[in-house]
């Protein structure tokens, strides 16, 4: 009796997730149809119309990736602008809080606990308070720190900076996690053998730690190759440093009218992002759940 009780509440919660799953991609599924849709039905019809009269065109993509009309696409342009700005700010706080968790995890020292304590406080801080005073930085420059004072292309040195110094906190704090819960046994014992921190880090935390880096690279990739808000503040706009998102925002037109550019650019920007999501998924969840079992 209490088997098939479980069975059927197995199968109710199956149904459920079903339905769930279900409700959450139908927006998803109405954006895809409607960036194969003609301009006049989308701004005339609903998307679930398709099902009826399905007339489907490659001009959205075509406008969005090559520009057309008020111009606001060539996306095509601005995703080389994207990779300069998403990989070095993938990099960088990567390795910096590979070597900061090691340090917090694996070395002794006085007010190492505060530290990690701090780490962690630090996520509290919102992103749009920190942009203030990071644009003062770069403008002005502070105590000993001269001011950037940079153009063009020099741009993306901000970007990265601020991209970094964002990421760091929770990188830390994500890395932190996963290292400490490494076998103490096995660090021990290459200690007792004579190992260094450096042979330490690239012989045996380096490899049980892949996991858990591209856990966090695929999180920061997404992140940084979805924002809009430094990009936008920090990169000047132009099209010499503008990222895709950039583009993005000024598909819909000055008027807000132009839907079915949006949609398509929106599929365009997600490519990459499911590309690197889909190539490194083995080690996502792994990487996401490093540190959270002790044994």
């Amino acid at each position: 009796m209490n088997g098939v009780r479980e069975r059927l509440t197995s199968r109710a919660f199956s149904w459920i997730a079903v339905l769930i799953a279900l409700l959450w991609t139908t927006p998803t599924l109405g954006l895809l149809l409607s960036s194969f849709r003609p301009e006049n039905e989308v701004k005339t019809t609903g998307w679930w119309t398709v099902f009826g009269a399905p007339h489907l065109t490659l001009e959205n993509y075509r406008e969005v990736l090559s520009g057309g009309g008020n111009g606001a696409g060539r996306l095509a342009e601005y995703c080389v602008n994207s990779v300069v700005i998403t990989l070095p700010s993938v990099l960088f706080p990567l390795v910096l809080a590979f070597f900061a968790a090691y340090a917090l995890a694996w070395i002794d020292f006085r007010g190492r606990h505060a530290l990690v304590v701090g780490v962690f406080a630090l996520q509290i801080v919102p992103l749009q308070m920190a942009l203030v005073p990071l644009l003062k930085l770069f403008s002005q420059g502070w105590l000993f720190l001269p001011a950037w004072n940079v153009t063009g292309s020099a741009r993306f040195g901000t970007v990265w900076f601020a991209h970094t110094v964002f990421a760091l906190p929770f990188a830390v704090f994500f890395l932190h996690n996963a290292l400490a819960g490494l076998p103490r046994d096995l660090i021990e014992a290459a200690r007792v053998d004579g190992a260094s921190h450096g042979t330490l880090l690239l012989r045996i935390v380096l490899p049980l730690a892949r996991p858990a880096l591209a856990g966090l690279a695929i999180i920061q990739f997404v992140w940084v190759w979805n924002d809009l808000l430094v990009a936008l503040s920090l990169s000047g706009g132009t099209a010499e440093t503008a990222p895709m998102t950039v583009r993005l925002a000024n598909l819909a037109g000055t008027r807000g009218e132009e839907w079915q550019r949006l949609t398509a650019g929106a599929f365009v920007t997600a490519a990459v992002p499911l590309l690197v999501f889909f190539s490194l998924r083995r080690h996502f969840a792994r990487g996401l759940l490093a540190g959270s079992v002790k044994g």
